[in-house]
């Protein structure tokens, strides 16, 4: 049995959450954009319980109730992408009134018995607190770490940070179960939020293997040169692209290679900032921005890449998180080429190569070396690949997630 067939077959569990009705709350990504809660809306769906969502929306997700694969989305509007104490004032504020409108409908309309928060914001137990009242279960999804979050966006703590440690405090103490997307943040979960280790669930964010696959190579995206290098992310500015840049320029006027293209996709807050960056730099035609591009884009990207890239600066907050694009680079069979960090490390073993912390030059050597070894590049590609479809796609979280929820009806 090849894994696609495992991955259908255990999407088949029956209804051991029959009767069970369930309220997923997100508000960082429009859903079915955010992949790791849409796999966890249709697996739970799969498995008997009635699902509604509350998400934002977004480009290309504007709908503001949509009914898809059996689940129910309600989207909310949402100010443009925060930026400064202000704006993220007015997000917050704006989000947590939404949610809470809608979670009433919801409730009224279709009824739950639990209560899925995906941070970030670290807010939504102010909604989950409404309806524990009413004996609702509250399970938290911990996505993102926000006081290291914060410290890696804005390089301080102060005020504000002190405001985020408080915000995680009383969303643990408000969780009757904790889901954790790796073991640094079950860590977290337990020492600094006080949790007991038997309400703490790894469920790793694997990717869907009947829709992450290889497709046909795209030559024209290497703009006639031999090589891509390939990049898939959010444009943000502590998402490492800016050293990326500099590891381009680098290999570009330094090293003299003509041959390389480099693409990439996704979009953020930071993607004109950072075209120009590349300007500035002289690597415009060395570098194609997609922006947010649809799934046939990305995996035609990363399929005709040669090499993937993730350059996330080391950081307390990317050291312990679990980046997405590392599982889906490794999916497609790709070698990769990432700075040294911990959970890195642990998803992607011996499918990449690990360059000395926040050093573009070390960075660009480290793909030079990979293109001029292609046995190497395909024993690293075959490395990730069958990894990744013999551990850690989704199918093998489905069980964790499952027993998750039969843990949160006990609680």
């Amino acid at each position: 049995m090849n894994v696609n067939q495992t991955w259908k077959t255990s999407t088949s569990f029956g209804p051991v959450l029959a009767g069970r009705k369930i309220l997923i709350v997100v508000e960082n990504l429009p859903v079915p954009f955010d992949r790791r809660v849409w796999q966890e809306a249709r697996t739970l769906q799969k498995s008997g319980a009635q699902v509604s969502i509350i998400c934002p929306m977004g480009k290309g997700y504007n709908e503001p109730y949509q009914f898809l694969e059996g689940i129910h989305i309600y989207r909310h509007p949402m100010p443009l992408e925060a930026n400064g104490a202000l704006g993220y004032l007015m997000e917050y504020s704006s989000a947590l009134f939404w949610e809470t409108v809608l979670s009433w409908k919801i409730l009224f309309k279709h009824g739950f018995d639990t209560i899925q928060g995906c941070n970030p914001p670290d807010l939504i137990f102010l909604i989950a607190w409404q309806f524990k009242l009413l004996g609702k279960r509250y399970i938290f999804d911990h996505h993102d770490i926000n006081p290291e979050l914060f410290e890696a966006k804005f390089g301080k703590r102060g005020l504000f940070w002190r405001l985020l440690c408080m915000c995680e405090w009383l969303t643990f103490k408000a969780a009757d179960v904790v889901i954790s997307t790796n073991e640094s943040y079950r860590k977290i979960a337990i020492e600094r939020g006080g949790k007991k280790p038997e309400d703490v669930f790894v469920v790793r964010s694997g990717p869907d293997l009947n829709r992450v696959k290889a497709v046909e190579p795209n030559g024209s995206l290497k703009n006639g040169r031999d090589y891509l290098v390939g990049y898939l992310g959010v444009m943000g500015d502590q998402e490492g692209i800016d050293l990326l840049l500099e590891s381009v320029a680098h290999l570009v006027h330094t090293k003299g290679r003509q041959d390389i293209q480099f693409a990439l996709v996704g979009g953020g807050p930071a993607l004109e900032s950072l075209k120009c960056m590349a300007h500035q730099l002289g690597v415009s035609d060395y570098v194609t921005f997609t922006g947010r591009a649809p799934d046939q884009v990305l995996f035609e990207v990363l399929s005709t890449s040669d090499v993937c890239v993730n350059p996330d600066r080391v950081n307390p907050m990317n050291d312990k998180s679990t980046m997405n694009k590392i599982l889906e680079y490794m999916a497609i069979g790709k070698p990769i080429v990432q700075f040294d960090v911990t959970e890195g490390r642990y998803s992607a073993q011996a499918a990449s190569l690990y360059a000395k912390a926040n050093d573009p030059i070390d960075f660009a050597d480290k793909i030079e070396e990979l293109l001029a070894n292609p046995e190497k590049r395909a024993y690293m590609g075959g490395f990730g690949k069958r990894r990744v479809e013999t551990e850690m796609a989704w199918t093998y979280e489905i069980p964790k997630l499952l027993s998750a929820y039969k843990a949160a009806k006990r609680a």
